[in-house]
């Protein structure tokens, strides 16, 4: 039998602590919050959308770089 897991969904700046909250209460099954952010947003690190996880790019001062496998 599949392990269930709860999904959350972050849209808006003044829900992150709430939602946080939510995800730090859920103790017995693995969580995964979507933090949605402007598409401009500078988030670091990342994966692109269509990437794999060994394509992790991380920024370091003002330059992003590509992590292992990028």
């Amino acid at each position: 039998m599949p392990t269930a897991a709860w999904g959350l969904r972050c849209e808006r700046p003044e829900d992150v602590d709430a939602t946080i909250a939510k995800a730090m209460e859920i103790n017995d099954v693995p969580v995964v919050v979507d933090f949605v952010v402007h598409p401009d947003a500078m988030v670091w690190p990342m994966v692109a959308a269509g990437a794999s996880n060994d394509q992790i790019q991380f920024a370091r001062g003002s330059e992003p770089r590509v992590g292992p496998g990028g």
